[in-house]
């Protein structure tokens, strides 16, 4: 595997063609890719009506490809890669990456509930994401910062988190049990602007081929429906970034 490095690397910019070509070169499978299917919906009670955008925060290892995922999932809104569970004094990326600022690389999701509902979101963080059988490591990344925890907004959140994984692990969906934190009252803090888009800006770094691109892949063959080819990207709507 290829290390991470927060380094800014020439970017090159990725048509849709070149991103098809890579997703169809990618060929290191990841975790999900053996299943072969998504996991099973949540079944626990319902989620409460709700008619304005709502938000979720999750961390599943590096933000990169987590942001990368949800940018191609029809619903959402918008996806920003930063840093949850610390302080805003240390919510910079070099800091973050000594392991001890008690943050996580996460990514704040804005999503339409009358496309996409937060248990779903939840669906596909469990199925493509990462996995979430593995608590401070995901791939060559280790450390707390790249724990997988998930941080609800409301009691609602905390809720069906709850549930969602008690239900899994009832059913022994994965060969070990979940071990997903779930943080309540935490903050969320931006990332530096280089971190966003990053999976999209970036197709042919090597860390992103072999460890991200297979997971945009596993959305559009376990997620047909949900996959949307053209991402919602950060920086084209923040162009004063």
């Amino acid at each position: 595997m290829f290390a991470r490095t927060h380094l800014k690397s020439t970017v090159r910019g990725a048509s849709g063609g070149l991103l098809t070509l890579l997703l169809g070169l990618a060929a290191a499978p990841s975790w999900s890719a053996e299943a072969g299917r998504p996991i099973p919906a949540y079944v626990g009670t319902g989620e409460a009506a709700v008619s304005a955008p709502e938000i979720a925060v999750l961390a599943g290892g590096c933000f990169w490809g987590v942001q990368g995922v949800y940018e191609h999932v029809k619903g959402v809104i918008r996806a920003v890669s930063g840093y949850t569970g610390g302080s805003a004094t240390t919510a910079q990326y070099e800091t973050v990456s000594t392991g001890g600022t008690g943050h996580a690389e996460s990514v704040q999701i804005t999503f339409d509930p009358h496309r996409i509902s937060y248990a779903q979101i939840l669906q596909i963080f469990f199925s493509v994401v990462h996995n979430p059988t593995e608590l401070n490591r995901q791939g060559p990344d280790v450390g707390t910062q790249y724990r997988s925890a998930v941080f609800p907004l409301s009691p609602e959140q905390a809720r069906i988190a709850k549930q969602y994984i008690a239900q899994l692990n009832r059913a022994r969906v994965f060969d070990a049990a979940i071990v997903t934190r779930i943080e309540q009252g935490k903050v969320f803090y931006p990332a530096e602007a280089y971190h966003q888009d990053y999976l999209v800006r970036n197709p042919d770094n090597p860390y992103i081929f072999y460890n991200d691109l297979p997971k945009i892949k596993d959305l559009m063959h376990l997620f047909p429906a949900r996959y949307r080819p053209d991402p919602v990207l950060v920086l084209a709507s923040d162009p004063g970034r």
